[in-house]
């Protein structure tokens, strides 16, 4: 090959090389125009063997234009050809399909997640019958409410204030999102800008750390939200999320908070202001705010209100006429305290009780759904009638025990139950001192004895059954019975000889004058007569839980548990003439739309009514000339009221009780006897002073006077509609023939002799001899009731429990 194929063959690439066996010649020089002549360089000689790639860089070499031995800069050229517009415009659309391609994966790998739980955590609102909040639980102040009870008003304040763009943008800021993205990456803190999706997705979605993935995530989750979801449920989740200062979460918290209104009754004025406050909810806060903060948040507010109407949502004649509105100072959160605790803790149980029963659900499953879970509950509870009760059990009781005294005060422990027997709405309720200092509600325990008001439970059963004594004569108000204390029943298989209280005889007496005194005897024989399996159905039908129980004589002196509700419960039944009533503290139960279905009340005929009637006739003697005539039949609070009712003390007067109601209220009050350090049943005797070993708590003493406070100060004078002619509301108590007479000439056990005040009368006097004690009688004197744990202990009245006399 000779030098010019070889020289062509290296500028094709060598793809053609000059035989190995030739020595190379040396290459020809080449020349380059310069000015004023023409320069020879010579081109270094290739090596012998050189590579293609080395040819190629010593041709390279060749043709830089140096002068041999004289080093020089880059050609500028060189630059140029790395960085060409082309190549650039290539690498940015290289980057951006990098940017869309990851963005569209994190599209696809980012699902909207479940809310967060603090996001969905809410206070239960439980409110009076009037509507005023009684009280608020839960761990967040929130109560989520529907948009569409907030006026729409209101709603735009939100939307003028924080993005105007709102119902037509597709739920992000570009510009906000970029800007936020690249201060937080170059730590310079957050940056406002974000939409009203973005903020619910931030406070609904997510929590609020500032970093670069959760701002990322909350770019997709807002467009996936936005996509998936009506404005107006976005709007509704912002504002019910969104925290307002005064530790209010969501609109209505707020408007409580500030204004101390609903939701759905706040004007613009006041929407634009609640508005203006998510930009510094602390440093807006009107009641705290300086001069500074004060300025500004007038400022916001201008701005919202002047944005509504640049939107045509608010009219400008209207704008320029409206002034700031001053929100309320704040006030103190409403706690459990006093008997707050024990009403919402059985508004709870209720609403459980009825979900259980509508779902099928499990106590756990219920309460899960109930405790702490935005529901808006509303009693049935008068605002002036609990006041009322409370009022009454401190003047009549809690205001007289002094536990540093005497021990056995710090052991008293009152509850109690209001019923309306129409509506079996329960108006008022008392569970103790405070829910705080005892959490047991007395109002709806039912570990004590009912003691002798289990009484009129046996007669209505008796009345309802249609039964006859042993000697086959109906059972009725007039009915003889042998009262002799400690006399077997006859007809049992069980054999049973309670004895009276203080063992009074009393020979033969009506129903009526045993109701009236309480004879224990009497109601044991009549339980057998009428079949005990027969009144346990009757106290079950009542609303007493006799599970697990026997129907065995010894029931008859109310030895079952039973609670001041239930006890109230069965009473209602009665004034309402043998409907039942169900006492019922819950009027609505809604949350977020969604309201529970609450039955009536009122249910069936489950005594019929003649029967129920003659059961409130006979309970009328009971106060008229009986165990309950000095603290509520002679109270001089009394204005006409026509009364009936049934006192009770149990045994070792762990527990006493007055059951009473007017033709409108039923109320029925228990004091029990619970030891503070251990919570065991103990006796009331002793306490507010009464005399040791014979101040005895009897159910017409506090029980009574308690009630009679209560009631006589929130009823009116009325009189029952009774379809019977039995009875001491219709006929006087019937004296028994001369010979059916008991005995006035005491025996030689004056124990088990009757005092003469025991004799039934025909004419109640003004001054009983039956109720008032004397300061010094003997065993005997003391009315009959249920006996104690020991019939023969012999303790009696004392003198100072204004209400002695037999239970």
């Amino acid at each position: 090959m000779g030098r010019a194929e070889e020289r062509k063959a290296r500028q094709r690439g060598g793809r053609r090389a000059a035989p190995r066996n030739r020595p190379s010649l040396p290459p020809e020089p080449e020349t380059t125009a310069a000015a004023g002549g023409t320069t020879t360089v010579e081109a270094p000689p290739a090596a012998e063997g050189a590579t293609r790639a080395e040819r190629r860089k010593a041709a390279a070499k060749a043709g830089s234009g140096k002068a041999p031995g004289k080093p020089g800069k880059p050609a500028k050229g060189r630059i140029r050809r790395l960085f060409t517009w082309k190549k650039m415009l290539g690498a940015f659309f290289g980057v951006c399909l990098l940017g869309i391609g990851a963005f569209v994966a994190l599209y696809v790998m980012v699902s909207v997640p479940e809310g967060n739980a603090l996001a969905q955590t809410q206070s239960n609102v439980y409110k009076y019958s009037d509507g005023t909040i009684l009280a608020r639980k839960g761990t967040v102040n929130r109560e989520i409410v529907d948009l569409s009870k907030v006026p729409k008003d209101v709603q735009h304040t939100f939307v003028a204030a924080e993005n105007k763009t709102f119902y037509n943008d597709n739920g992000i800021n570009l510009r906000g999102m970029a800007r936020g993205l690249y201060n937080t990456a170059m730590g310079r803190g957050t940056q406002g800008g974000s939409t009203i999706t973005q903020q619910y997705v931030k406070n609904y979605y997510l929590d609020q750390n500032q970093t670069i993935t959760r701002k990322l995530k909350e770019l997709v989750i807002t467009l996936k939200v936005d996509r998936e979801k009506s404005k107006d449920y976005i709007l509704a989740g912002y504002i019910n999320t969104s925290y307002y200062g005064r530790g209010a979460y969501g609109i209505q918290a707020a408007a409580q908070a500030y204004y101390h209104v609903d939701a759905k009754d706040l004007n613009v004025q006041q929407g634009a202001y609640l508005a203006a406050l998510l930009q510094a909810p602390s440093q807006y806060d009107w009641a705290v705010a300086g001069p500074i903060g004060k300025k500004l948040v007038q400022q916001r507010w201008n701005y919202v209100l002047n944005n509504m109407v640049g939107q045509g949502w608010l009219d400008k004649s209207k704008r320029d006429a409206m002034k700031f509105p001053v929100p309320k100072p704040p006030k103190a959160a409403s706690g459990l305290e006093g008997q707050k605790g024990y009403l919402v803790e059985l508004a709870n149980t209720q609403l459980e009780n009825q979900l259980m029963k509508q779902q099928d659900l499990t106590r756990s499953q219920a309460e899960a759904l109930v405790v702490d879970q935005g529901w808006t509950i509303t009693l049935n509870i008068d605002p002036k009638k609990q006041t009322e009760l409370e009022a009454a059990v401190k003047s009549q009781l809690t205001s007289k025990l002094d536990g540093k005294k005497r021990k056995v005060d710090n052991d008293v422990q009152a509850g109690a139950v209001s019923v309306d027997p129409k509506t079996g709405k329960i108006l008022a309720l008392y569970g103790g001192v405070d829910y705080y200092k005892h959490y047991t509600d007395n109002a709806t325990r039912a570990d004590y004895q009912p003691a002798s008001t289990f009484k009129p439970i046996i007669l209505a059963s008796a009345l309802e059954h249609g039964a006859q004594t042993q000697d086959g004569k109906a059972i009725d108000a007039n009915t003889i019975y042998d009262g002799t204390s400690g006399r077997p029943v006859k007809g049992s298989d069980i054999a049973f000889a309670p004895p009276n209280e203080d063992k009074t005889d009393y020979g033969d007496i009506t129903v009526q004058t045993a109701m009236n005194k309480s004879v224990n005897s009497v109601f044991a024989q009549m339980g057998v007569d009428v079949g005990m399996k027969n009144v346990m159905q009757t106290a079950d039908e009542l609303g007493l839980d006799t599970t697990g129980l026997q129907a065995v004589p010894a029931m008859t002196l109310g030895s079952m548990g039973a609670s001041p509700l239930e006890m109230a419960g069965v009473y209602a039944t009665f004034d309402n003439h043998g409907k039942k009533v169900t006492p019922t503290l819950i009027a609505s139960a809604e949350k977020t739309g969604r309201k529970v279905d609450i039955p009536s009340p009122i249910g069936a005929q489950i005594i019929d009514r003649a029967a129920a009637d003659q059961v409130t006739s006979v309970l009328t003697g009971v106060v008229d000339d009986g165990t309950a005539k000095v603290s509520v039949a002679q109270n001089p609070l009394r204005k006409g009221q026509q009364v009936a009712g049934k006192t009770g003390t149990s045994d070792n007067n762990k527990s006493a009780w007055f059951t009473g109601y007017t033709p409108d209220l039923v109320t029925s009050v228990g004091l029990f006897g619970e030891a503070k350090k251990n919570g065991a049943h103990v006796t009331l005797t002793g306490a507010t002073g009464l005399i040791p070993g014979t101040g005895r708590i009897n159910g017409g003493g506090y029980p009574a006077q308690i009630w009679a406070a209560y009631t006589f100060g929130v009823t009116k004078k009325a009189k029952f509609d009774l379809e019977t002619d039995l009875g001491a509301a219709v006929q006087p108590t019937v004296t028994p023939s001369k010979s059916e007479t008991p005995s006035q000439t005491p025996s030689e056990t004056p124990s088990e002799t009757p005092s003469k005040s025991a004799t039934p009368s025909q004419t109640p006097s003004k001054t009983p001899t039956s109720t008032a004690p004397t300061t010094s009688p003997p065993a005997t004197t003391n009315q009959p009731s249920l006996p104690v744990e020991s019939p023969t202990d012999g303790t009696t009245n004392n003198p100072l429990d204004p209400g002695g006399g037999a239970q």
